[in-house]
Formats: structure tokens, C-alpha cells, sequence
């Protein structure tokens, strides 16, 4: 396809999508969620923020040695970006980071509206047009890729946007990013403002212009699709729309919007759409940020028509209420239903086609879990898997905590008692508790093992799959009772649902420890994660 003819996809869910409050993921769930994105086909993959810890470095600098050098079928790798702010200690780090990949990328960025410039940066106009262009020459001396984005763009005033994209892409920036990093603009003024940049920068020709847009009016996708109608050739999105405050735009929504309405648009992207479904689906499980019923294009009733008339025109042709087919994202209803006499072969092929490729231990605890459901339950379906992969990826060889062992008791006339045994870097604790519920006693006891106990946020418990003998997934968000500790998230399946929580619990636990543990190896001036492009 001829390149003014194709919108390059941006997929920024390991970057923005991680800083929505609880999607923080362990290295190996990034990872999972990289290879799919190069399965999906996306062009672009910001594998994170490189300088703000030495966590998102190494994932990061992980992704660009194994996504980055990952072809599919006769694409290409995608490009591994690592994003920067235009300071030469973050450019530098953000490129030791992306070097392993085929094709990196350093993605800038400072602000440019007045607001940004007064309040937090403290610098003049021409201040800023010095930094852009001393700080994109440093990042082009290390790779070719160069993306600068002028945070806060949609708020900048015009004239000076098309001096500092003037100024960036004479300094060596390949593509040029435009964010309405508030989600402030609409459709109508993104589209003007786009205009005006073409009419009035000649170096935008030059560049491949992108757009960078937030949800917090709900206007992410029709400001992005907007901007693309006007010129602009590549949209940073994230899957199911996840990230900081209300989200970005959502990656499945712009694309089928462009693949569905080709007649308006008249443009293509090169990502698989079939491949949509599972990733909503594989992002859904590692996160615990489950997607609304009525989400368009991967939400449960997408596809789903109960009116009566609806379903009458269905039946007569499908294409009287159906605009794209559940199959061309992806949703292809049960496959293989899996039982207590699968073996592994089925069992490993059927998760390589959800997407999971999980090999050596975590394969192994997979399939262990497993069976041990399959002895409980008559028919495992896939979105048992799905959980069953998403618990196997959370798991962390560095855990130190794991539970062993939990019994509980609860009744009209019996007061509420859990009993938990936990092995802590190979000593083994147990100690017993009483709470409100079975599960409010599980949280007890460990507490009582851990000597720090925990504040429950949040708690969701969804059934997997429909039945009486359904598993349970539980999402808890924790924090340290300090109201200054981190908040996070953790994630357990189970049929019995006080061992579900009770292993979220834990999760939460050990990924609460992970934060403390890496943070005490940084650099006492390494800068905490904020609002970015």
C-alpha cells in the first residue's frame, strides 16, 4: 500500500496504558502482551518509559531484544519505542534501552501550550524551541527513528505549534506527534487544527504527523479519526482504551472504524483485525480491568441482538444489523472445549491460539492448574484457559510469598475462621484468624503471617464462565494501611472463591513488593511516572 494511503497503528498499552491506576505487569506478562501486539500486527509498540525505573528499563530493553527482533509471517518486526523527555540523561537511557530492537525508536517530547510552559516548565517560547531542537539532534545521533510529540498539543497555541514542528523535524524527527493530552479538543476543531498545520508548516510533509488523544470527554477515537480525515498518518491508541485518568483511544475502535468505513476513509492499517479479540481478551485477564458489556467491537454484547425485529432482519440477512462480522475480530464462540482426559499437546495448542505461548515452568503450572479444574469441573472452556494463562503469567519467580494451604469455615451459627499456611523464601508460617466472612478471615491470617497488614480498595468477583461449577476470578487492589503507599492490584482464579481471593490477596501482596523493593534501587533523583503525551 502506498504510504500516504496507510495509517500507521501506535500502540502505547505497555506505556500510558500501565500508568492507568492497577495495570501495573510484571515483566513476563509484558512480554506475552508484546508478542501479541506483534501478532495483531501493530507498527509501533512503546514498551515504556525507560528512565523512570529501573524496572520499566529492563522491560523495555526485554521487549526490544524479543519483540523487537520478532517477525510474523512476512512482516516485519515492529518498531520498539522507549519514551523520553527532552532531557539528554532520559535520551540517553530511553536509547540503551530500545538498541537490541531491529528497528528503535526514541519518542520525546516537552510541553508547548502556554499553561505548560509557564506553570510547570518555567520556560519561554524560545526557550522551548531551543530544548526541541538540541534534544531531537542528541536522540537522531543515536538512532534514525526519532518521534517528538509537543505535549499538550491540542491546547498550543497554532503559530507556535508550526514553529516547533518546524524546529523538530529539522532537527531530525521522522514523525511528529500532536496529543490532546487532556482530551480537551473536539472533533471539529482537532480537524481544523490539523488543517492549519498542513497549510501553514511546510516541514509537515516532511513527517509523518500523528495523534496522541485522550478519553476524558469521551472523544478519543472521533478526535483521532478526525485528525487522520485531515492528513495525519499515524494514531497512538491503546487496547480496550485503557490508560492514565479516562484512557486513550481505543486501538480496536479506530481500526475497525477504518477497516469497516474504507469507503469514507479510503486509508489502510496492516494489523490482523481477527487477532482484536484476543488481545482484548488476553489484556483483560493480566490486568484485571474487566471490559464493559456494551464496549464496542470486543464487548460481550457486540454482537449480541434481542430485540425481536433485530433478530427477525438477522435471520433474513445478517447484514441488516450487523455492520462487521464477530468472526473478522476475532469471536469465534467455544472452540475445543477441554476436559480432565486433554493432554498437553491439546492443551499447549489450545492456548497458542488464544494467544498464551507460555513454555517451562509457567506451561507446567498452567497445565497442573489445569487439571486440577478440569477434575472439578465437566467441561473447560476458553475462558477458563484465558484465566488459567493470565494466573501462570502473574506468578513471579522472585515471589517470596506463596500460599500452601487454606481452610475456612463459615455458617449461620459458626463464627467465621480461616486457617492459612504460607512458605516465605522456603520457611514455612501458618496462623489462623476470624472476620466477617471466610474470605475477610483469609485476609486476616495473612495478614497476621506478614506482620504488615493491607487495605482492601477495591474487590470484584466475576464468575469466568456461565454454570454452576464456573470458576470464580477475583480482583483486589490493595495498598499498605500508610495512605502514601502504592496501590495495586492482584488477580486469582479458583472453582472455590475464598481460595481465589485468598491467592489475589497474595498476589496483591507480592506485587506491592515488588514496587517497594525496586524503588528502593533507584537513584534518588529518578523521576516518578506523570502525565505524558
Amino acid at each position: 500500500m502506498e504510504a500516504k494511503n496507510r495509517v500507521y497503528v501506535f500502540d502505547t498499552t505497555l506505556r500510558d496504558g500501565e500508568q492507568s491506576p492497577g495495570c501495573s505487569m510484571t515483566l513476563k506478562e509484558k512480554l506475552e502482551i508484546g508478542r501479541q501486539l506483534a501478532r495483531l500486527g501493530v507498527d509501533v509498540i512503546e514498551a515504556g518509559f525507560p528512565i523512570s525505573s529501573r524496572g520499566d528499563f529492563e522491560s523495555v530493553r526485554a521487549i526490544a531484544e524479543v519483540v523487537g527482533n520478532m517477525e510474523v509471517g512476512k512482516m516485519e518486526p515492529p518498531v520498539i519505542a522507549g519514551l523520553a523527555r527532552a532531557r539528554e540523561g532520559d535520551i540517553k537511557r530511553a536509547a540503551e534501552a530500545v538498541k537490541p530492537a531491529k528497528r528503535p525508536r526514541i519518542h520525546t517530547f516537552l510541553a508547548t501550550s502556554p499553561i505548560h510552559m509557564e506553570r510547570k516548565l518555567h520556560m519561554t517560547p524560545a526557550q522551548v524551541l531551543q530544548a526541541v531542537s538540541e534534544q531531537v539532534k542528541l536522540a537522531r545521533s543515536f538512532v534514525e527513528d526519532v518521534e517528538f510529540s509537543l505535549e499538550d498539543g491540542g491546547r498550543t497555541e497554532w503559530p507556535f505549534m508550526v514553529e516547533v514542528v518546524a524546529a523538530a523535524v529539522d532537527a531530525g524527527a521522522g514523525t511528529i506527534n500532536i496529543p490532546d493530552t487532556v482530551g480537551y479538543c473536539q472533533p471539529g476543531q482537532f480537524a481544523e487544527q490539523m488543517r492549519y498545520l498542513f497549510e501553514h508548516c511546510p516541514q509537515a510533509s516532511q513527517a509523518v504527523i500523528s495523534v496522541h488523544c485522550h478519553d476524558d470527554l469521551g472523544l478519543a477515537v472521533a478526535n483521532s479519526l478526525a485528525a487522520v480525515r485531515e492528513g495525519a498518518r499515524q494514531v497512538e491508541c491503546t487496547i480496550n482504551g485503557i490508560g492514565e485518568r479516562a484512557g486513550n483511544a481505543s486501538l480496536e475502535e479506530l481500526v475497525m472504524n477504518l477497516t469497516t468505513r474504507k469507503d469514507y476513509f479510503g486509508l489502510d492499517c496492516r494489523v490482523r483485525t481477527e487477532e482484536l479479540y484476543p488481545t482484548s481478551r488476553m489484556l483483560s485477564q493480566i490486568t484485571g480491568q474487566r471490559v464493559q458489556s456494551n464496549k464496542a467491537v470486543v464487548g460481550a454484547n457486540a454482537f449480541a441482538h434481542e430485540a425481536g425485529i433485530h433478530q427477525d432482519g438477522m435471520l433474513k440477512d445478517k447484514s441488516t444489523y450487523e455492520i462487521m462480522t464477530p468472526e473478522s475480530v476475532g469471536w469465534k464462540g467455544e472452540g475445543m472445549v477441554m476436559g480432565k482426559h486433554s493432554g498437553r499437546h491439546a492443551f499447549r495448542t489450545r492456548l497458542r491460539e488464544l494467544g498464551f505461548d507460555l513454555e517451562g515452568d509457567q506451561f507446567e503450572k498452567a497445565f497442573t492448574r489445569f487439571k486440577e479444574v478440569a477434575d472439578k469441573k465437566k467441561s473447560v472452556f476458553d475462558d477458563d484457559l484465558v484465566a488459567l494463562a493470565g494466573e501462570a503469567l502473574s506468578r513471579d519467580p522472585a515471589e517470596v510469598w506463596e500460599l500452601t494451604y487454606l481452610s475456612a469455615t463459615s455458617g449461620t451459627s459458626v463464627l467465621p475462621t480461616a486457617t492459612v499456611k504460607m512458605t516465605y523464601c522456603d520457611q514455612e508460617h501458618i496462623d489462623a484468624a476470624m472476620g466477617d466472612g471466610p474470605v475477610d478471615a483469609a485476609f486476616r491470617a495473612i495478614d497476621r503471617i506478614t506482620g504488615n497488614p493491607l487495605k482492601v480498595h477495591e474487590y470484584v468477583l466475576e464468575a469466568v464462565t456461565e454454570g454452576q461449577d464456573a470458576m470464580g476470578r477475583v480482583t483486589i487492589a490493595v495498598s499498605r494501611q500508610d495512605s502514601h503507599s502504592h496501590r495495586v492490584k492482584g488477580r486469582g482464579v479458583s472453582t472455590d472463591v475464598v481460595l481465589a481471593s485468598a491467592k489475589a490477596y497474595v498476589s496483591a501482596l507480592n506485587a506491592l513488593d515488588r514496587i517497594e523493593k525496586n524503588q528502593e534501587q533507584e537513584p534518588e533523583d529518578a523521576p516518578i511516572k506523570s502525565s505524558t503525551p
